[in-house]
């Protein structure tokens, strides 16, 4: 049964997973800090769309998924929603506070679904009342969210598995793959990829080869869509740091990020939006 879902945080991340959750028939509200932030997302959605219309990703039969999604700065509005999911900056207290508002506002029963890529699920849902946590899971959407099917879906040490299944189901309607993974801090997907993003960041350190180079090699060579250093651009450096410093913090070394990549954060060189990371953009 298709339920009404509230997003927080409209950054590329939350306004994606609200528009994949629109297109699949849901009624969705996307809240944010403002409504100049809430405009700019609508902007990029409607951008989104008639882009996947003109490539022939989306067919204008069921209308646009715009058409079934509201913006709304307060988060009181959220007192309707069923299931809300959260896309905010990925800091423990900048989420716990954002959950402890959104559990005096909902109902008893809306499940709530963090979008975390490093930070224990159970870790988050010890800002919420201890009612509300048998409903708190993990869902980690991967960028960008309107191509990526992967969902990794973690439940809590007091997740109850009918949860679990239900938001399987709601997240196969929005055409994902989830995937059942243990509650640990990076999970599976960016323990793999961290680990291979420092030791292409090493190789350049070392001089093996140039960024240009690796991430040739890894799509030509490993049929990888993006190479590393073109990742950690899109998604910025200062974000790869701060996810390698929480998995270093939990398993040691092997997550310490690279001398390079500190120093790139440091001098500004934050990737694509910055104008310049691994490479430079107009």
């Amino acid at each position: 049964m298709l339920k009404k879902i509230g997003v927080v945080g409209a950054g590329l991340m939350g306004a994606e997973i609200a528009f994949e959750f629109a297109r699949a028939g849901y009624d969705v509200l996307l809240n944010d800090r403002s409504d100049e932030l809430l405009e700019a997302a609508r902007t990029r959605l409607n951008g989104l769309w008639n882009k996947g219309l003109a490539r022939g990703f989306y067919s204008e039969d069921a209308g646009s998924p715009l058409d079934r999604m509201s913006f709304n700065a307060d988060l009181k509005s959220f007192a309707d929603r069923q299931i809300v999911f959260e896309a905010v900056f990925e800091d423990e207290q900048v989420k716990g506070d954002t959950w402890a508002l959104l559990d005096g506002i909902c109902d008893a029963e809306t499940i709530f679904c963090t979008n975390t890529s490093t930070i224990a699920i159970s870790t988050l849902a010890a800002h919420v009342a201890v009612a509300r946590r048998p409903r708190f899971v993990g869902t980690h959407f991967f960028s960008p969210v309107s191509r990526m099917k992967l969902v990794e879906v973690m439940p809590g040490f007091e997740t109850d598995e009918a949860v679990v299944e239900e938001m399987f189901g709601h997240l196969k309607a929005a055409e994902k793959h989830p995937i059942r993974i243990k509650d640990v801090t990076g999970f599976a997907v960016n323990r793999l990829l961290h680990v291979f993003m420092i030791e292409a960041v090493r190789l350049v350190e070392e001089g093996v080869a140039t960024p240009e180079d690796i991430d040739t090699a890894c799509r030509l060579g490993l049929g990888h869509p993006i190479g590393p250093f073109e990742l950690m651009d899109a998604v910025t450096l200062s974000l790869c740091e701060q996810a390698q410093e929480i998995m270093h913090a939990s398993y040691g070394e092997r997550f310490r990020p690279r001398p390079l990549l500190k120093q790139k954060v440091r001098a500004g060189h934050n990737g694509r939006k910055a104008g310049q990371g691994w490479k430079s953009y107009d």
